[in-house]
């Protein structure tokens, strides 16, 4: 029995004295593979689309029926939070992803798991993948949101912030260190609202220094420890090369992806600068619309599940290759939409992650380019510019800034052709 730290081994001699002389004291080499790979933490949390000034939140589930995603009712639970994350924070300011456990999928099947996730996955929500990639995910997250399964406690040896959705105790030794998580980590209202949960955690949080000490012994070093040990059962000697673990790969590039309507907000807040906050799918007007300064529209993607809305867009989105034989360049697919939605006023193309082509109701032909913005929400300010009558030449004299939460993006506004 391979154990990661004495404590362990202490409650395996407590528990089943005649197993102790089985246990190896051997590290844990999945958390060491956390460990060297936290340097890449930026590419991880680029990888997963996350840009300047948002906060990645991770949802993590056991497999279990006491589980976050569990078969005991919990689902009803679940399926209800992860459109509520997607939908009650701030598109710019949150990034939202979920790792569930690989029996998790072998057991309800994946189809089953995206219909039962599929509001949330139009908000922009992604689906880890549960072998290849949640490691990364983890060590880019800003958050979990988790229950007793492994991922929560590495999340809290990361010193990550954890809120836990779920927290049973029934079936974990009490004095182990995940039931003392359980008992100290802040739990989850998923009834209350959730944007001041997670603001409250995020602000307040202080790592506890027991997930950190108590998940290995012996750091960086279980790929040597197993190795020795099981070069000494089959009798002979190790390698003369060093024991190492297989570093974490950089996984695919997976940004979000909302074809839900997006509710968005906006603010003229100086010359030239529009301050937005874009809601995928909110199932009430989002706070702050009432006010006199702030005026709303919805941006709707043309990939919605729900054509009709289009019908009532204010702005129409697509992403695509900017050479795209079957939509035609960018300005014609932007007239193609215009002409077919008279009450749309903007039609903007998505050509990359920082860059857009935009037409307007004038006529005018623009591209919008910026690094750390993403395009469809410096397409939502230029409406916004617009409709409040200010001149589109002023934006191309002097671009325009974009402000989502506390992050600035000056975006730079060209004359299309």
């Amino acid at each position: 029995m391979v154990l990661s730290h004495p404590e362990q081994l202490e409650r395996l001699r407590a528990a089943c004295p005649e197993a102790a002389g089985t246990a190896v004291l051997a590290g844990d080499p999945c958390f060491d593979r956390i460990l060297a790979a936290r340097t890449y933490r930026d590419r991880f949390r680029r990888a997963l689309g996350v840009r300047e000034g948002q906060r990645l939140i991770v949802l993590s589930s056991t497999w279990n029926p006491a589980s976050l995603f569990g078969d005991g009712g919990m689902q009803d639970v679940l399926a209800a939070l992860l459109p509520r994350l997607t939908a009650e924070l701030p598109a710019d300011e949150y990034r939202v992803a979920a790792v569930l456990h690989p029996n998790t999928w072998h057991g309800h099947g994946p189809g089953q798991i995206r219909a039962w996730l599929d509001r949330a996955r139009r908000g922009g929500l992604t689906l880890v993948d549960p072998l290849r990639s949640w490691r990364q995910a983890l060590i880019a997250a800003d958050a979990v949101i988790g229950d007793h399964g492994a991922v929560t406690y590495y999340a809290a040896a990361l010193a990550t912030p954890v809120l836990l959705g779920a927290a049973p105790l029934d079936g974990l030794d009490p004095l182990s260190p995940v039931a003392a998580l359980m008992h100290e980590a802040p739990h989850l209202d998923p009834y209350a609202p959730l944007h001041p949960q997670l603001e409250r955690l995020l602000t307040a949080h202080v790592p506890p220094t027991a997930p950190a000490r108590l998940t290995t012994s012996s750091p960086g070093e279980s790929a040597a420890l197993l190795r020795r040990h099981f070069y000494g059962q089959i009798g002979i000697p190790e390698p003369e090369d060093p024991a190492l673990l297989a570093p974490l790969p950089l996984p695919p590039y997976e940004p979000p992806y909302r074809t839900a309507p997006l509710r968005v907000l906006t603010r003229l807040a100086g010359p030239a600068e529009i301050t937005v906050s874009r809601y995928a799918d909110p199932r009430h007007e989002p706070d702050g619309a009432g006010d006199s300064e702030c005026e709303a529209h919805t941006a709707v993607h043309e990939d919605t599940l729900d054509p009709g809305r289009l019908a009532l867009a204010d702005v129409i989105l697509r992403h695509g290759a900017p050479d795209d034989p079957r939509l035609g360049t960018p300005a014609d697919w932007a007239a193609e939409v215009l002409a077919r939605h008279p009450h749309c006023a903007l039609a903007a193309y998505v050509t990359g992650p920082d860059s857009c082509t935009v037409r307007t109701r004038a006529g005018d032909l623009v591209h919008l380019t910026g690094s750390g913005t993403d395009p469809a929400t410096a397409s939502s300010a230029l409406h916004a510019w617009l409709a409040a009558g200010k001149s589109l030449a002023e934006l191309e004299r002097y671009g325009m800034t974009v402000r989502t939460g506390a992050t600035a993006h000056r975006v730079d506004v060209t004359p299309g052709r």
